[in-house]
């Protein structure tokens, strides 16, 4: 997988921010959807690498709760994790064990649940409509 995300940290488009960001997820049946971070000058239209995998897993038409593993590679010498925003679209997406591995640009890398990412989340059980 080390490759695989080192290889993709070079399609992200990051010309603001250059910090490259890859991610793969794998689904139960084990196919795989590639995502890179791409930003534009107004930041907030881009995306990033998770969403943008997640994206086109949705868009192929996988459902909730198929996903088996997402691998997500900084390029920088830290270990990074996803934003705020990632780990609410993997909440909502992921089953409560899937596993997470963040990497850095050599490959160190630590695993995580979404439950110990966003251990206080906001789910349909918040919506007070529903």
């Amino acid at each position: 997988m080390k490759e695989k995300l080192l290889n993709l940290l070079n399609n992200s488009y990051s010309p603001y921010s250059n910090y490259p960001v890859a991610a793969v997820l794998v689904t139960k049946d084990g196919k795989e959807f590639y995502g890179v971070n791409v930003e534009d000058a107004s930041y907030r239209a881009g995306t990033c690498a998770e969403r943008n995998a997640i994206f086109a897993y949705l868009t192929a038409g996988y459902k909730k709760n198929d996903i088996k593993e997402i691998h997500i590679m900084v390029s920088g010498s830290d270990i990074g994790t996803p934003c705020g925003t990632c780990r609410q679209m993997i909440y909502e997406i992921c089953d409560r064990d899937t596993l997470i591995r963040c990497y850095n640009k050599s490959g160190d890398y630590q695993d995580f649940t979404i439950d110990e990412l966003c251990p206080h989340f906001f789910g349909e059980s918040n919506l007070e409509w529903k």
